[in-house]
């Protein structure tokens, strides 16, 4: 069974920080890529950062230069950096494995208030 669990949301203020993580099991984690992407209320997910099995890395330019993606392959995990947060990052925050097929995480709520 394939499990994708996001962990570290939560509430922070503008220009805050906070760190998510995606702990995967059930599937080869190492020839699979990993990305991050966000849902925010009345809008359709996309995509924020994703890496590959290679560790080559992309990001949705509204986020480069303030978040970072990374993987962990000996801990099956995948974190996201994120730094500068605006109230725009506001979201659900999803967890995504890719090959063949793919598999997505159940989310993690991101909010940035004042």
């Amino acid at each position: 069974q394939v499990q994708l669990v996001e962990s570290g949301g939560g509430l922070v203020h503008p220009g805050g920080s906070l760190r998510l993580s995606c702990a995967a099991s059930g599937i080869r984690f190492t020839v699979y890529a990993m990305g991050w992407y966000r849902q925010a209320p009345g809008k359709q997910r996309e995509l924020v950062a994703s890496i590959t099995s290679g560790n080559s890395t992309n990001y949705a330019d509204s986020v480069k230069g303030r978040f970072t993606i990374s993987r962990d392959n000996a801990k099956n995990t995948v974190s996201l950096q994120m730094n500068s947060l605006k109230p725009e990052d506001t979201a659900v925050y999803y967890c995504k494995a890719s090959r063949y097929n793919y598999y997505w995480g159940q989310g993690t709520q991101v909010t940035v208030s004042s």
